[in-house]
């Protein structure tokens, strides 16, 4: 086994995965954000040989861990570094008894061999490493070519980080459709990147797409009310579009002109020529996806697992097979049910050529995540709409009961009180509790605006979460939204949080998925507080 840490694609990083593949070499990515707890457990658990990471601050990471442990795995990077580079990057001419001793190993690979061991991010706890086949992956590349609308003369821009199964995946099926495929190399460039490359395609988590319709609701705080009415009858009309039904004169007109004056201008910043985006991960919210495809971006949402590599089901490019808040229709030759009567919401069951094998080292994690006739358990609740469209509804683990008896189910409520522009993320506090609360991250972007606006001192957002006005704005924000819920399910009180939850603060999961638990530990004072109040 050999452990990679990337942090964005590249092209080195397929080059060293394909050489691993085609010797037997099974690989373990692991994304960067790990804390050393997990690294030693990975390491311990796989004894990897080799690991290999991306630059040098990884590396002296990795270096610390495998001397912690006391075991023999050698630890390299790629970059420009001397101190511990992995020369065997670079590119020599193979020799005819080296190319000879390739083809024995390539052809004794088979497709029920081991790929990789992915650990999962661990919401549950310790991460689990799922067992990935070269079969598994290549069912999941033959079901996106049936279903991306790529041909060979365009142009795709990976971003996001090489260990992310989805974009691994995706960046195979790139080169089966042979697109041509540019990687962005930092963060910090992708937007000049999408300007350069001018991509036809990619794939995306929704948290990128949010940031830019948040800054595009933080327009509307701009002095400029001829601005503020461009963008306002934007997000109008945008939430009305539905691609696949006819829509009358006035709208057609009114759909023209929000493109030409403000829709468009998003998709410059995009480059100018995408067309579709692909979109996994996380929950996109509705109106979001509505207004990207009103820009003439075609936003589709798929869903998908680590142990499912990844694809489960995703709604298609082609009219009539997409619906704005589902996940879509199951991928070809992938089996989806519901553990549930009469069409009711369960739990999501899984069956296919895409399937793990199970959790390596664990065979009783295996056996509890399967049913006895072989479906995998998604831990998803969800339901089909329509009859074809599958609708999560929550994470099985995540619905609790308050102490009043009342079952909830918080991501629905979550992307709820997201929907406000003034509040950037939020986690639905109330097991065993005798009423719901919540942990709010205000959008501290616009909130700033808002406040020059009220004649408001800004400072610095651990003050400004105090401020009197500040939590009577994020008040109002909440009542408004309350009066769209059953009482029961209502938001009775919540802790403004000075900093945004990340993947690099611990918060977050690679899939930007919130860490229940350790945010509740995090804000265990504010929480107590906030209860003995009522």
């Amino acid at each position: 086994m050999v452990a990679i840490i990337p942090e964005m694609g590249c092209p080195e990083w397929m080059i060293f995965d394909f050489a691993c593949q085609q010797i037997g070499v099974v690989l373990v990515p692991i994304h960067r954000t790990a804390t050393e707890k997990e690294l030693e457990h990975i390491l311990s658990e796989t004894a990897a040989k080799l690991c290999l990471t991306a630059g040098s601050e990884l590396y002296r990471k990795m270096k610390s861990v495998v001397k912690n442990l006391n075991i023999k795995t050698e630890v390299r990077h790629i970059g420009p570094q001397p101190e511990g580079s992995f020369e065997g990057l670079k590119v020599a001419r193979a020799k005819d008894s080296m190319l000879s001793a390739l083809q024995q190993h390539k052809s004794g690979m088979k497709e029920d061999d081991v790929l990789a061991v992915i650990y999962t991010s661990g919401t549950t706890g310790v991460p689990k490493g799922v067992i990935l086949t070269h079969g598994n992956i290549v069912s999941n590349i033959l079901s996106i070519l049936a279903v991306f609308p790529l041909k060979h003369s365009q142009k795709v821009l990976s971003f996001l980080p090489f260990n992310h199964i989805l974009e691994r995946t995706a960046c195979y099926a790139y080169l089966a459709f042979g697109v041509s495929l540019y990687f962005s190399v930092n963060r910090d460039s992708i937007v000049d990147d999408f300007k350069t490359v001018r991509p036809y395609f990619c794939t995306m988590v929704p948290r990128i797409l949010e940031k830019m319709y948040d800054y595009l609701e933080e327009q509307l705080l701009e002095k400029s009310w001829l601005k503020r009415l461009l963008i306002r009858r934007a997000f109008h009309v945008a939430k009305k579009y539905r691609s696949s039904q006819s829509q009358g004169f006035f709208y057609v007109l009114e759909l023209f002109f929000v493109r030409l004056f403000v829709l468009n201008k998003g998709r410059k910043q995009l480059g100018g020529k995408i067309r579709y985006i692909a979109v996994g991960g996380a929950a996109l919210r509705p109106e979001i996806a509505c207004f990207f495809s009103a820009a003439r971006i075609r936003i589709r949402e798929g869903y998908g697992m680590t142990e499912t590599s990844p694809l489960i089901t995703m709604n298609r490019f082609d009219p009539g097979l997409n619906k704005f808040g589902t996940v879509g229709i199951p991928m070809p030759g992938v089996q989806v049910k519901i553990d549930a009567e009469n069409d009711e919401e369960g739990e999501i069951l899984v069956k296919g050529p895409n399937v793990t094998q199970g959790y390596y080292k664990h065979q009783d994690l295996t056996r509890a995540a399967f049913t006895e006739d072989g479906w995998l358990k998604t831990g998803d609740i969800g339901v089909f709409t329509n009859k074809k469209f599958l609708k999560i509804t929550d994470r099985k683990k995540d619905i609790f009961k308050t102490s009043a008896g009342r079952y909830i189910a918080p991501q629905p409520l979550e992307s709820h009180f997201v929907r406000s522009p003034y509040i950037m993320q939020c986690i639905i506090i109330g097991f065993q509790r005798p009423f719901v609360t919540a942990l709010i991250v205000p959008n501290f972007s616009i909130l700033a605006k808002w406040c020059r606006q009220e004649g408001i001192h800004w400072t610095a957002p651990q003050f400004m979460v105090l401020n009197i006005k500040v939590r009577a704005k994020i008040q109002a924000e909440v009542d408004r939204l309350n009066e769209e819920l059953q009482n029961y399910k209502r938001i009775r009180d919540f802790v403004l949080c000075d900093k945004e939850w990340t993947i690099e603060s611990g918060e977050m999961t690679s899939s930007y998925k919130p860490f229940r638990k350790t945010l509740a530990g995090n804000y265990q004072k504010a929480i107590e507080k906030m209860y003995k109040k009522h």
